[in-house]
């Protein structure tokens, strides 16, 4: 399955809207909340069966790959008008009219985790985990109040299935994580300000996907 099917009006049976109806939004210095559960347990084994093959580090545009229903709607739930709606609510912020851009990730690299924020194009970025237990004291996503210094932290989550973690991107949005090499299997999801950043995002994305392939092959 390639592109991503269009939006029915459903609910949505994947996601725990209530959950993250209920979870606290932190307000400074960024908002932000962190839901565990937000991905209902019932589905956490259907949802890794079907999780895209990534053998490659990057970010991969939900076009670009191939996954089986189960990820797919997964993908349906958490673009869903309900989950807009609960976003919009929680955050305060009016996203009727912003168009959703998702990528996906299966694996991480070395250089991966640098502390950043996100483009501005990007209004609300919402990350979740699916992977099991986290031993690992590296991977943990932690939100940040500065640009240079991973230790001056706000908050650090785990990557563990079913956790979403999701934020206002304001220009103190500072994020990262201690490097970590091996399997990170993680959804962004992001509401975006219009279709041209998803048209140019997507591509951006897919193009360097392409070239990290090619440049493993020739290895």
């Amino acid at each position: 399955m390639n592109a991503l099917a269009a939006h029915t009006v459903s609910t949505p049976v994947s996601i725990d809207i209530d959950a993250l109806a209920r979870a606290e939004l932190v307000p400074e210095p960024f908002a932000y909340a962190v839901v565990p559960g937000f991905v209902r347990a019932s589905a956490h084994e259907a949802i890794g069966a079907d999780f895209p093959s990534i053998a490659h580090a990057g970010s991969f545009p939900l076009p670009s790959l191939r996954f089986g229903p189960a990820f797919q709607t997964f993908m349906d739930d958490i673009q869903s008008p309900e989950m807009t709606a609960a976003v919009q609510k929680k955050f305060g912020i009016d996203l009727t009219s912003r168009p959703t851009m998702v990528t996906v990730r299966g694996m991480s690299r070395e250089a991966d985790g640098k502390i950043h924020t996100d483009s501005r194009t990007k209004l609300i970025t919402a990350l979740i985990y699916m992977n099991d237990a986290w031993e690992s004291p590296k991977g943990r996503l932690r939100l940040l109040r500065s640009p240079d210094r991973l230790d001056d932290v706000i908050a650090e989550v785990p990557p563990e299935r079913g956790t979403l973690i999701i934020f206002h991107n304001a220009s103190n949005a500072w994020h990262g994580f201690e490097s970590f090499a091996g399997p990170r299997r993680v959804i962004q999801l992001n509401w975006v300000t219009d279709e041209n950043v998803v048209r140019r995002e997507q591509s951006r994305h897919r193009v360097s996907a392409f070239f990290k392939r090619l440049f493993r092959r020739a290895k």
